[in-house]
């Protein structure tokens, strides 16, 4: 897909990966719509990269189908590529997890992310195209002490990628998972704030590089998954 030109959205534009990948596509002459909790931090973010915002909490479920309506108005109408970013996590022992650490971690992780993915296959239906990326992580990949929930919830965004792959691929419908290990972000920051690079880290740098590399793929193959590991993190 030729990234100049193409409508693309971004769910977790706020900060990290999500507001790297943005810059990193409208640079390459994309339209893009970023998506956040946070209006303030939502609307610097866009000041910085060139995205449209839309404020939307994808773990507000019943808010879902109307926002992707917004978002895909915001985008002309049409949309060609949606990059399922939003995430969150929590990290429970065994023996202190609760429902409520579930429920918190899954609405946005699983469930908010594949209701608004519902709403927007239709359009992609529609034109017989269109490009799925879902965040997963190495935690998608093999479970971590302390990753009940969040591991969980990472496995289950794999299961339903493979499940799309599935189900879309006769419909023209490329869907990948990008799993991360290591990356320097404000995620499970309480503050929000985003960190300094680390040497040994993965930056959203590289993670953004890597979407823009599985999007730019002619139409005619896509890639299943891609595991993106930060080559000495310790």
């Amino acid at each position: 897909m030729n990234i100049k030109g193409a409508n693309i959205l971004v769910t977790g534009g706020s900060l990290g990966i999500g507001k790297e990948t943005a810059r990193q596509l409208v640079e390459k002459g994309a339209n893009v719509v970023i998506t956040g909790r946070n209006k303030e931090t939502l609307e610097a973010a866009a000041a910085a990269t060139g995205a449209k915002a839309v404020v939307f909490d994808i773990s507000d479920l019943d808010s879902i189908k109307d926002k992707a309506t917004e978002c895909i108005a915001a985008l002309g109408g049409n949309i060609d590529v949606l990059l399922n970013n939003a995430g969150i996590g929590d990290f429970p022992i065994l023996g202190e997890i609760t429902p409520e650490n579930f429920n918190m971690v899954f609405n946005t992780n699983v469930f908010g992310l594949a209701l608004l993915t519902q709403e927007v296959v239709k359009p992609m239906k529609a034109a017989q195209a269109g490009t799925i990326i879902n965040i997963g992580s190495t935690a998608a990949q093999k479970g971590f002490g302390r990753g009940t929930v969040y591991s969980a919830s990472k496995f289950a965004v794999r299961s339903m990628t493979q499940c799309w792959q599935a189900e879309l691929r006769k419909e023209n419908i490329r869907v990948c998972l990008v799993n991360p290990s290591e990356v320097t972000t404000a995620f499970n920051v309480d503050s929000r704030e985003e960190k300094a690079e680390e040497a040994n880290k993965l930056s959203p740098t590289e993670i953004g590089h890597t979407i823009c590399s599985v999007i730019e793929m002619d139409d005619r193959g896509f890639i299943p998954e891609v595991t993106v590991w930060a080559t000495n993190p310790f």
